[in-house]
This record gives structure tokens, C-alpha cells and sequence, in this order.
């Protein structure tokens, strides 16, 4: 029940405070916005084979064993899950995973880390648009065998393990992350401990997205603090995501939007 009346007011609260494009004062804001806007219609057709691959999935009867190591799933949290359910509760809709690309290519794209592969639609959609490499991180081995198979990228390393210890080995050897994205663990330790991680590498022209930030209030007291991070110039919610830059150019801010 506690959990439920979180997520309402959750809601309720985005949505009273969301602006839209033309209500936005930021010129640089402005444009990120509604180049998002137009990335959505005309990259939509563009991602029809990732969605297929999304569509077998969901249409798959197999079970699997799923370790979890952070917060587990709100709709099917058991040891022993239907692919179809995992892909249905746990992978990012297509509208937000064009959205993850969108701000993905918005940077050099040459280091990109994917923190929460699951079935790897995602994966996909990141790996399209990345110029370097892209390291994805999984605690679960089938979920992580699954991911592979479908995706069969040339240009991404599937990480298996737990990510606290995974990560750091993976930042020793790049120089730097272009884009990141947070959407694993899901509790206040796990993604303030990955952006801490994180920061390490960045620079002004990276962006890092943070998926779930109101999945719980652990999560969203994780989204507050990493937003008023010293070394985050602006943040973007999407309620479903936040969204940090690192350039000092840019005036400190914070925006509510909707999709």
C-alpha cells in the first residue's frame, strides 16, 4: 500500500510540475527537447527490428533462473521467471530506450556503459548509435545468455557479475565515458555507488541517464542527490528517467518534462 501511494504521488507530483517546449526558458533546453521530440517520430520505424526481437520475447513460453542483486522486480519477483514477463516488467518501453539513444548519440559515443542489460533491447538500441564501444553490465547469467544471442553486437562486451566489482575494473581501462546509463540494483546504495563510479571518467560533453528514479523512495532520494551533484549542471526529469550534464557552461537548472 505504501509503496502504491508512493508511486501515485510520484505521478501526481511530476505531473503538475512538467513543462512542455514551449513553456521552457533555456534556449540550450529548448533545443535538446525538441530535438527529442523529432528524434522520436523519425527514428521510430528505424528501431522495427529491435522491436521485433522485443516481440519474440514477449511471445516466449522458456523459463529461466534470474539472480537478482539489487531491488528485484515489482510484478514477478521470484527466482524463476517467463522470459516474456521479464521482458515485459523489466525492459525499457520503446519510447524511453529511443530516448536513451537520442542522448547517447547527443555525445562523442565512443565509451558507453549500460548498466543493466536484461534482455538487451536496450543494448540494441545503444550499440546503433555508439562510434566506440559499448560495455553492458548483468548480474544474471541467462538473462545475460539471452541477451547476447538476440543482440550478437560487434561493437559491445556483455559483462556478467556483480557491478560494484565489475565496473571499476572496466573504467581502469578506458580513458573516458561518453554516455552512460544507470538502470540496475535500483536502491539508493546501488545507483549513488555507480555514479560515484562514474564520475571518475566523465566529462563536459557526457551525459549520464539514470532509469527508475521514482521507482521507490530510495531511488528518488538517489535522483535528488545526483542532481544536485556539484558536478551536475543540469538535469533532466522524465519521470521514468532523469537525465544529468556535466557542462559548466551550462546555467545550474533543473527541468520536469513529459513525453
Amino acid at each position: 500500500m505504501i509503496n502504491n501511494f508512493f508511486s501515485f504521488y510520484s505521478f501526481l507530483s511530476h505531473w503538475l510540475k512538467k513543462v512542455d517546449g514551449y513553456s521552457l526558458q533555456s534556449p540550450f533546453v529548448f533545443q535538446v527537447y525538441q530535438g527529442l521530440q523529432n528524434y522520436l517520430k523519425t527514428e521510430s520505424v528505424s528501431s522495427n527490428q529491435i522491436e521485433k526481437v522485443r516481440n519474440s520475447l514477449l511471445a516466449s513460453s522458456q523459463k529461466i533462473q534470474v539472480l537478482d542483486l539489487g531491488a528485484g522486480s515489482k510484478k514477478v519477483n521470484t527466482h524463476q521467471r517467463k522470459v516474456s514477463d521479464i521482458t515485459r516488467y523489466s525492459t525499457s518501453p520503446k519510447k524511453y530506450a529511443l530516448l536513451y539513444q537520442y542522448f547517447c548519440q547527443l555525445t562523442p559515443a565512443k565509451q558507453v556503459i549500460e548498466l543493466g542489460t536484461c534482455m538487451g533491447i536496450t543494448t540494441q538500441y545503444l550499440a546503433k548509435v555508439t562510434k566506440g564501444h559499448l560495455y553492458t553490465f548483468e548480474g544474471s547469467d541467462e538473462i545475460l545468455q539471452i541477451a547476447r544471442s538476440t543482440g550478437r553486437l560487434t561493437n559491445a562486451s556483455y559483462i556478467l557479475g556483480d557491478i560494484s566489482s565489475k565496473l571499476p575494473k572496466i573504467l581502469s581501462t578506458i580513458d573516458q565515458v561518453d554516455f552512460a546509463l544507470i538502470d540496475a540494483n535500483h536502491t539508493y546504495y546501488g545507483a549513488t555507488n555507480y555514479f560515484g563510479l562514474l564520475l571518475n571518467k566523465i566529462h563536459k560533453d557526457s551525459i549520464i541517464a539514470i532509469g527508475d528514479i521514482y521507482w521507490s523512495k530510495e531511488m528518488s532520494l538517489a535522483w535528488k542527490e545526483i542532481k544536485n551533484h556539484p558536478r551536475v549542471f543540469l538535469s533532466l526529469d522524465f519521470f521514468e528517467c532523469g537525465i544529468a550534464f556535466f557542462n559548466p557552461k551550462l546555467k545550474k537548472d533543473e527541468f520536469v518534462l513529459g513525453l
